[in-house]
């Protein structure tokens, strides 16, 4: 069979895909975008029902196309769907639906993507396939003997779906503390493991998000601006280590740009865990049917394990290159050595335009 040529090719319809195809359309760029799922967002539609974006929509929205003044600063699940869908049709971006792409090379100087549904032939490539396509394993000692049920935050929906239970969140990212959050909204009392330090910050600092604030910041080096912030976050969050949580030597901007991880923001975590309502253990060292024996030597039981324990980040295995690129995905932005090489293209959200010889160019 054939392949289908385009000039350039999208794989991934989420929130990635959906920015790119709209800026190559702003620049009358011809592209393909395949989506292996049966709908845009589709990661979106999976997380779990409470979700809200941490970050305000002023600074979260896709390119050309703000958040509707009716929607909250920080907006829900269903309305960042809502707001995909509604992006779609404004730029009217028709993902080839159910294609999944097998395998991917180049030859020359084209790519050829192998999909379910035929071949496709581009100049350039967009991988679009986000942060969030495998969840990591709860790799715990004894957790095949757990009696209870035992998911990734992934398949968790709801707390409602665990009435009277035990429950216990591993983790600390902000999944697992807005999942905590959930538990006891809906009357339950969970519990944390947390086997490594973390940075914790306000989400908003008197009414303003915390994002802004980092902005203004953002011309110092992340060390003398954590130093800087260091006695407000302390006044508004307080000692965590109190709360037997451990904290990180650098500070949350400092983390960012060693990790290429993002702090926790609190939403009233650490109010919860103040209250009693929420209880912090740290590592896991086993387990033993319902039983969860931590480091420190307590033990507990529990009903269901919740594991925010994030991703692997693979990206892309499907694509032949040299597994150097891959681990240069894993640094900060600035520092990746591949951004912007014409020879493999690997883009999260960036922008894409004609140079004045009609050559296409990437932008961050």
């Amino acid at each position: 069979m054939p392949a289908t040529h385009t000039e350039t090719l999208v794989v991934g319809a989420s929130i990635s895909g959906l920015a790119m195809a709209a800026s190559l359309q702003k620049q009358e760029i011809e592209f393909t975008i395949i989506e292996k799922e049966n709908a845009i967002a589709q990661p979106w539609r999976n997380h779990y029902e409470r979700l809200h974006l941490h970050t305000s929509k002023k600074y979260s929205n896709l390119p050309y196309k703000k958040f509707g003044n009716g929607i909250p600063r920080y907006p829900s699940r269903q309305q960042v769907i809502d707001y995909l869908e509604d992006y779609r049709q404004a730029f009217n971006i028709q993902p080839l639906l159910n294609t999944r792409a097998t395998s991917i090379r180049k030859e020359g100087n084209v790519w050829m993507t192998e999909t379910n549904n035929g071949l496709f032939s581009s100049r350039y490539l967009v991988m679009a396939t986000g942060a969030y396509g495998r969840p990591r394993p709860i790799d715990v000692n004894g957790i095949e003997t757990f009696t209870g049920v035992a998911l990734h935050s992934q398949d968790y929906r709801s707390a409602g779906d665990y009435p009277g239970k035990r429950v216990l969140v591993v983790g600390f990212g902000n999944s697992a503390c807005e999942i905590a959050i959930d538990l006891c909204e809906k009357g339950l009392y969970p519990a944390m493991s947390v086997r490594s330090p973390v940075n914790v910050i306000p989400r908003d600092i008197l009414g303003i998000p915390v994002l802004e604030i980092s902005l203004l910041l953002r011309r110092l080096k992340p060390a003398l601006a954590d130093k800087i912030s260091k006695p407000l976050v302390d006044l508004l969050v307080g000692d965590i280590t109190t709360l037997g949580l451990m904290k990180k030597p650098y500070g949350p901007l400092e983390q960012i740009q060693r990790e290429a991880a993002a702090p926790v923001l609190d939403i009233g975590t650490i109010r919860l865990i103040r209250k009693g309502q929420i209880k912090i253990y740290g590592g896991i060292d086993r387990v033993e049917g319902e039983n969860v024996h931590f480091a420190d030597g307590k033990t507990e039981g529990f009903d269901v394990i919740v594991a925010g324990i994030g991703y692997w980040r693979d990206y892309a295995e499907i694509v032949d290159v040299g597994k150097e690129r891959f681990e240069d995905l894993r640094r900060p932005v600035d520092r990746q050595e591949f951004l912007g090489r014409m020879d493999y293209i690997f883009v999260v959200i960036g922008l894409a335009r004609r140079d004045r010889y009609g050559k296409l160019e990437w932008t961050r």
